[in-house]
């Protein structure tokens, strides 16, 4: 049996959270949307194409070339809040025993929904792992994937600007595989209300297909610090992106059912 050689946090206690930091080249949370709008073969495809990656013989050489030749990954599923049961705690990558052995501890996840999409929410929860994490690295990122826009929990771009006020890149991966009728412009919504950091970008996957070669593509420019492509832009004419949209969408659902509840 593979066993993860997992990195035990650091106590919250303990004097600036870095007492027994071990140097790594990068330090990536895997932040994973299982929302009620993520059916069992969306969840699946997700899981499939973060354990596929993490085999892939293209990673590990990412991996092996950097000057540690070694990464600290952290991973969980969330919806209107973290699943706690579905949290995989920060572990070493140095070869590719321990990157098989996280990537069949995705695929042995329980599977878990909940109402809600909170991005907030999985971000600082995320951030939360960062700041906590027995790591030394230059570069720390927030890797989150989701196919809608935040509708609970604090504003989106309130817990990004938190992440990035502490040095930590967020990048998106928006899944476009099931777009949902009420608003089909999650990629452009990631670019404008999600990512943040030097260099942050957005891959967006727009089928099965293309997903696990969007998360392996995404890993590989995070964990080897290459320029990342361009980030999604919306065209010069278009209309900003309402980084509240979700919220909006999730009131105008419950004032049609239940007129004047929560105003």
């Amino acid at each position: 049996m593979r066993i993860l050689r997992v990195l035990a946090l650091v106590a919250a206690g303990a004097p600036g959270g870095a007492a027994a930091a071990t140097a790594v080249d990068a330090a990536i949370v895997l932040a994973v949307d299982a929302s009620a709008s993520v059916d069992g073969v969306e969840l699946a495809i997700q899981r499939g194409g973060y354990a596929r990656a993490l085999r892939h013989a293209d990673l590990l050489q990412a991996v092996r070339a950097g000057a540690e030749g070694r990464i600290a990954l952290a991973y969980f599923e969330w919806g209107g809040q973290v699943h706690r049961d579905a949290v995989l705690p920060w572990t070493l990558i140095d070869g590719p025993e321990a990157a098989a052995g996280f990537a069949s501890a995705i695929e042995g996840l329980p599977v878990r929904s909940s109402l809600g999409t909170s991005i907030s929410r999985a971000l600082d929860f995320a951030r939360r792992l960062i700041d906590r994490g027995p790591f030394a690295a230059d570069r720390r990122t927030i890797d989150v994937s989701g196919d809608g826009p935040n509708n609970l929990g604090p504003p989106v771009t309130e817990a990004r600007d938190r992440a990035v006020a502490e040095g930590i890149v967020v990048n998106g991966l928006p899944v476009l595989v099931a777009p949902s009728a009420s608003f089909r412009d999650i990629d452009r919504y990631y670019a404008d209300c999600v990512i943040g950091g030097f260099g942050a970008f957005v891959l967006a996957a727009r089928s099965g297909e293309e997903l696990a070669p969007a998360i392996r593509r995404k890993l590989i420019l995070e964990v080897s610090g290459l320029a990342p492509p361009a980030r999604i832009l919306p065209a010069a004419e278009a209309e900003p992106v309402d980084c509240l949209v979700g919220e909006r969408i999730r009131q105008e659902r419950i004032d049609r059912i239940f007129p004047g509840l929560l105003r």
